[in-house]
């Protein structure tokens, strides 16, 4: 069965929404091709409310995030709308951006296209960016006299390093996709035509692996990465800790031990 936004008791605004149950695979489509799919604030918000719920109901495994189109995954925000809101607002930008890194399944950004402004920084916020090779990366705010406000200059300067970020930012460089690659700004580039293959290996690969473990994992990878070092290994122990008590981790061993494929159920 295939669920819609309103099966999750969800409104949306240029955005489509589906969900095939028995695969666990949810799919959010920026759909505004006319303007470049650009993420209005009410879509901000609406996308974290989405996030929210399917943790709440728990089955998404996999969530596959992308533009409408072949010309962007999005070209940005609502610049206009900008002031029209208060300052207050503006400042926590970053919360609702941040709901695919809050989601404990696994989010996968398909991008082809133009990747600017909050759509390079709502992918950042994904576990894994699969990206064409006609695929432009920039962060273009400091031309408008402003700077990236959900997440941009934290996420890029902590992915790729603070010269290659103050290179990007403070210049508002475009970076296509391959030079993309080579700073790890993405994960796998592909060419055009390959795109929805590339994105349905990587969701098949994923949901063959155990989920608890996959969870833990990007929990743990998340909330380390800028914590202190004894604290990073705290918590990666208490979570390897746990997982020891699955009976995942019991079928994980028992198969290797048998030389047989493992049937990871989750629990």
């Amino acid at each position: 069965m295939t669920l819609k936004a309103e099966d999750f008791g969800l409104e949306l605004e240029n955005m489509r929404f589906s969900f095939e149950e028995e695969r666990g695979v949810a799919r959010l489509v920026l759909d505004d091709p006319k303007k470049m799919n650009r993420v209005t604030m009410g879509m901000r918000d609406q996308i974290s409310d989405l996030f929210r719920a399917l943790e709440r109901d728990g089955r998404a495994r996999v969530v596959v995030v992308r533009g409408e189109g072949e010309r962007a995954f999005t070209a940005g925000g609502d610049i206009a709308g900008f002031l029209k809101e208060h300052p207050g607002r503006l400042s926590l930008l970053h919360e609702n951006v941040a709901a695919p890194e809050r989601f404990p399944g696994m989010v996968i950004a398909a991008i082809d296209g133009y990747c600017f402004g909050v759509g390079l920084e709502l992918s950042l916020a994904c576990d894994f960016r699969v990206a064409t090779e006609r695929a432009v990366f920039g962060l273009p705010e400091v031309g408008l006299g402003m700077i990236p406000g959900s997440g941009g200059t934290q996420r890029v300067s902590r992915l790729v390093g603070m010269t290659r970020a103050k290179d990007m930012i403070l210049r508002g460089r475009r970076v296509p996709a391959r030079e993309a690659l080579e700073w790890g700004l993405v994960t796998s580039v592909v060419e055009p035509e390959r795109l929805d293959e590339a994105v349905e290996e990587l969701a098949d690969e994923l949901l063959s692996r155990p989920r608890l473990a996959l969870e833990h994992a990007k929990r743990v990878l998340n909330l380390g990465y800028d914590a202190p070092l004894e604290a990073a290994l705290q918590m990666e122990g208490y979570a390897y800790g746990m997982l020891r008590s699955t009976e995942d981790f019991a079928e994980g061993v028992e198969a290797f031990v048998e030389k047989r494929k493992p049937e990871f159920r989750g629990r």
